[in-house]
Order: structure tokens, then sequence, then C-alpha cells
């Protein structure tokens, strides 16, 4: 069906006596498209061109382009620009065409962005949780997967000059708030941290509360006659869930009136062993085989657990007999493992729905300082955790 000027005009101008400017601006880019005597597939101004023509706001040329775009009277290529449809003709008349509906009082869908270190059954579970309730928000929802730190800047940068309206991000193990981040939360560009803290600044965030969810899966061993419980994580780097789950440990035995050895925590682990979960960790056959006389062991997520586990097998020590292993995430492995892990589940469809919420809220220009939402964990027993006495 063909699509022309004077359809698009005629249904502005029976809508209200004086419209909105971004109607108006309708209108004069298809006047222009008239003066210039486009064709179908001819470059049309972008929103920056139009903006600075007419006067108005890059925004309010955007939402100009924005309905033409759904009247498919423009389309858009990705860092080409805008483009004259096939579909328009100049002054063709069609008696018998219905008027086009402009959607004039709706805005244009808003665009949001989730920056991810990885691609995991975790992080996949939040992307799907925060995908509903962005289309329940009338939001696009975008997906980027970093590929190192800088390159976690470069997408930041790219989707703030791409104009999109907000940033989910889901950091990388770092030492300190990266500048880029800085940067825009400087500039206020909605920005939501998500599993992550940084406390030299004042940012938006939700994340996991990994303290407490470590000290309920201590208190939890303990409630099951141990008392002789370790501790296994990587390097924390500057990474606040992994510190905060080694507080969480130390307070838990502190509150119990049980002493936090120093040699039953393994606190650099090499992560070398995530792509090999089922075969001897050395580190951790080290570890276990000076402290034999542990009972259990948390570790600071599942990954590690399922190292830990088949050290443990290997060096013949029972699981759970000997030692009890308890993890961290509740990943899709947990429950597939010889012996299926006990672990501290972390609602992720919580994460998600909570992220976007904020997200949008920031987008709505909120004048509200910086918050910070705790999503609680909850215990996942099966088969890794054994009753003493």
């Amino acid at each position: 069906m063909q699509k022309t000027g004077g359809d698009v005009q005629m249904k502005l101008r029976d809508e209200e006596t004086k419209p909105l400017l971004y109607k108006q601006m309708v209108v004069k880019v298809l006047e222009l498209i008239r003066s210039r005597k486009l064709r179908p597939h001819d470059p049309v101004p972008s929103e920056g061109e139009l903006a600075k023509l007419y006067g108005v706001s890059r925004m309010t040329a955007k939402l100009a382009l924005d309905i033409l775009v759904k009247q498919d009277v423009v389309y858009r290529l990705a860092r080409r620009g805008t483009f004259l449809s096939a579909g328009y003709v100049e002054g063709a008349e069609e008696p018998a065409l219905p008027r086009m509906t402009l959607q004039a009082e709706q805005p244009a869908k808003r665009k949001i962005a989730m920056v991810f270190p990885n691609m995991d059954d975790y992080t996949a579970r939040i992307i799907a949780s925060a995908e509903q309730e962005a289309r329940k928000l009338n939001c696009q929802l975008l997906i980027r997967i970093s590929l190192d730190k800088e390159d976690e800047s470069e997408c930041l940068q790219e989707l703030y000059e791409d104009r999109v309206d907000g940033v989910i991000l889901y950091p990388r193990g770092r030492m300190a708030c990266s500048e880029k981040v800085l940067e825009l939360n400087r500039l206020r560009y909605p920005l939501v941290i998500i599993d992550r803290i940084f406390r030299e600044v004042q940012i938006d965030c939700v994340y996991h509360d990994h303290y407490q969810g470590a000290y309920n899966l201590v208190e939890y061993l303990i409630s099951r006659g141990h008392r002789e419980i370790g501790y296994i994580s990587m390097s924390f780097d500057g990474v606040t869930s992994r510190e905060d789950r080694y507080k969480g440990y130390l307070q838990a035995l502190r509150d119990h009136k049980l002493t936090a050895n120093e040699g039953y925590a393994e606190l650099h682990c090499s992560e070398d062993y995530m792509n090999r979960l089922s075969e001897v960790n050395p580190q951790l056959e080290a570890f276990i085989g000076r402290n034999p006389s542990l009972t259990a062991v948390v570790c600071a997520d599942d990954y590690l657990a399922t190292s830990c586990l088949y050290t443990a097998l290997s060096m013949n020590v029972p699981v759970p007999d000997q030692l009890s292993v308890i993890g961290f995430s509740d990943i899709q492995l947990s429950s597939l493992l010889p012996i299926p892990l006990t672990t501290a589940r972390q609602t992720t469809e919580q994460i998600g729905q909570a992220a976007i919420n904020l997200l949008f809220k920031r987008m709505d220009k909120s004048r509200e300082g910086a918050v910070t939402i705790k999503v609680k964990t909850s215990i996942i027993e099966r088969s890794s955790v054994k009753t003493i006495g």
C-alpha cells in the first residue's frame, strides 16, 4: 500500500487546530520531502539537521521521524541514516485508502540497554525477567556483552551517543568504579548497577544481599551440627559481592561463639578452574589436605563449590560424609552434579524487575537520591550437606 504526504498531513490537521510541536515537525518534514523532490531511498535529513534547520530540539525532531517511520514514510539504517520509503509516492490519490492513524499521543518506545560481562545461566535469567518487565513499560531492551574493561566503557559511551534512554550495567570485576561510569553519573544519565556496589560513588544499584546470604549459610551449617567450617573464595579484587560474602561468614561464626581460624579460609583461589570444573584443583587439593579437621566448607559461588566437590572426591574425601560443601547462586549446574549442591539461591527475577523499574523512574527525571535495593537470598537444600551428631 502506498503512503502519501497528503494523507499524513490531513490526519494531523484534523486532530487539533494547534498541533503539538513534534506534530508540526511531521508536516514540515513532509513539506521538505516535496520541496527537495526526494525519491524512494533518497536520504532524509537527520534529527540533528532538522533540529538546526527548524530551531527545535533533537528530541522533537526524533519524535517526528519516529512517527514517519511507524507510518512507513521513511526508514532508518543503523549508522547510515534515514531514507525515504519505497512505498511513499507524493501526490498519489487513492480515495479507497483509509486515513492513516498516527500514534501521536503515544510516545515512541523508549530504548534501554543492559551491558553484561558474560552470558551464563544466571545472567540469562536476569535478562529474561528484565525483558518481560521492559515490555510492560513499553520499552525496547538492547543487550550488549562487553569483551573486557575497556570495551565495557566503550559500550557505555556508544549507548550514550546513540541516545539510548538508560542503561543497566553488570560491571566487570574492578578495584574501583570506572571513569566512564563516574562520568555518566555526573551527567545524571539514567544508569543502574546490578549485583555490585561501588562504595566510592552514590549511584543507583540493585544487588543480592550477599552478606546476609553467606551469614544464613553458615548459620544453617551450625544448625546441622558443624563447628569446623571453612571458606573458599576467588581474590576479592574490589568485587564487593565477594567481600560481603566473606564478611557474612566471619560474622556468623562470631555471633555463634566460634573461632574464625585463618587457616580455614582460602581467599585467593585462581579462576583457572572455570575451564575444567570436574578436574582436580591443585589449590583446593592443598587446602583440603592441610585442613583434615574441616567438616564443612562454604564456597563463594557454585562454580567454585563444584570444583571443590570434584577435588574432594578425587582425594577420597567423601562428600558429604566427611566434608559438606555448600555454594552460592544456585546455577543450573548445581542440581545436576553427582552430589547435588546445597546453595543460596539468588532470585534473578527480582533483580531484573527491580533494575528496570528503578531505571524507568530515573528516565522520568526522579529527583530522589541514589537508591540501593537489596534482594534476599534463600537456602536450597540438596545432598551435599550432612547433619552431624
